[in-house]
């Protein structure tokens, strides 16, 4: 079969989903280095593939809710597609109304799972795994990863990767200026002689199943201040304002608000970078920070980590097991047991072994200086397509 002249690839719809995705990007550019490649995607995703070299162009759609938009919005971005020219489409994600939209653009070859009732869309169908009627658990990075190596790939190169732009990079620093961190992180990032600079991320779009209380983020915070001297920053997107504020009304201690001082995708990923430690809920900054050579805690409950594991070796996951997970639920029915029995001295001493294994002896008084910080390993920029 010819090789594909217009490939059009179309992106999952949440940030951690969008990350993973990378390692099939770069193998679909590296299998096709002459074919014009465009990205269809969610317009909130945007930021995270600002600065990547995979692509030739981006097209976004809105969403209604958490939906792209139906009737004529639709049909409006069907034609979008059929002046596009493609030769193949490749399906990243499930969604049955994206294959129907390739389908009506009139794409002769559409490449993806034959999940979610669409295999008749598709020319060229994938059977995921299963035992006994059920999804056999296979990671993300994995799954997508397949798609490529379907069409030929025959590498196995599961690194995660993002780009920082020189415009993200300045829009870091104009927030955590806002958010009045101190400016020798703003503008030097990562250097000796720094105490911890720790991210925490409280929220997570999946639902309030997937939130660690915001008592326990309180108090592992206040401790990373208390005993590690460390700059705490907390981040979040506009719909968990509520929890951010839970964290910080239960804090002892300050915290910068990053969410207040206006932080997004684009910037997130350069402050990130700047950071010693992230600790988040099952979400996109988990994977923001792998991609990026952040260390991560990452706190797991109702999500099963066989779907999402990058084996990332800087990342620490805390869990516990509970009879009736991990159950995959947005709301939790009983008592959210698989989060509250997480405990704060859990997370406290996981973010401790990795301060400690980066950066030395980061553990006693917060009069005491951290050790020496490695310089994070940095990709070059590029300016989006």
């Amino acid at each position: 079969m010819a090789e594909p002249a217009r490939v059009l690839v179309v992106q999952p719809n949440w940030v951690g989903d969008a990350i993973l995705a990378g390692p099939t990007l770069r193998a679909l550019r590296q299998l096709y280095p002459s074919a014009h490649i465009t990205y269809l995607l969610r317009r909130y995703v945007k930021q995270i593939y600002t600065g990547m070299p995979w692509f030739n162009r981006l097209i976004t759609y809105r969403t209604s809710g958490e939906r792209p938009r139906t009737g004529r919005g639709l049909l409006n971005l069907a034609a979008r597609l059929r002046a596009g020219r493609f030769d193949m489409a490749v399906l990243l994600p499930n969604s049955f109304k994206m294959a129907l939209l390739c389908k009506v653009a009139g794409i002769p070859r559409i490449v993806g799972y034959d999940r979610d009732g669409r295999g008749f869309l598709l020319t060229d169908r994938l059977l995921p795994a299963k035992e006994e009627g059920r999804y056999v658990p296979t990671p993300i990075v994995r799954y997508y990863l397949s798609l490529a190596q379907y069409l030929g790939w025959r590498q196995r190169d599961t690194r995660l990767e993002l780009f920082v732009t020189a415009g993200e990079e300045e829009e870091g620093r104009r927030v955590l200026r806002r958010a009045g961190v101190d400016q020798s992180v703003a503008e030097d990032g990562p250097r000796a002689g720094r105490r911890p600079v720790v991210l925490i991320n409280p929220g997570a779009q999946y639902g309030d199943a997937k939130c660690w209380p915001p008592a326990n983020f309180a108090h592992v915070a206040d401790r990373l201040i208390d005993e590690l001297g460390a700059t705490v920053m907390l981040s979040g997107a506009a719909r968990e304002r509520g929890i951010i504020d839970a964290v910080r009304g239960r804090m002892k201690r300050s915290a910068a608000d990053l969410a207040a001082a206006g932080v997004t995708l684009g910037s997130l990923k350069s402050i990130i970078r700047k950071c010693d430690l992230v600790i988040t809920n099952d979400t996109g900054a988990r994977h923001m920070a792998a991609a990026l050579g952040t260390a991560v805690v990452t706190i797991f409950g109702p999500t099963d980590p066989r779907w999402t594991e990058i084996n990332y070796d800087r990342e620490r996951q805390v869990m516990v097991k509970v009879f009736c997970g991990p159950c995959q639920k947005k709301k939790c029915p009983l008592d959210h047991r698989c989060m509250t029995r997480v405990t704060a001295s859990m997370v406290f001493d996981a973010a401790v072994e990795l301060l400690k294994a980066a950066h030395g002896n980061t553990t006693g008084t917060a009069s005491a200086a951290s050790a020496p910080l490695p310089e994070a390993a940095r990709p070059a920029s590029h300016e989006s397509v």
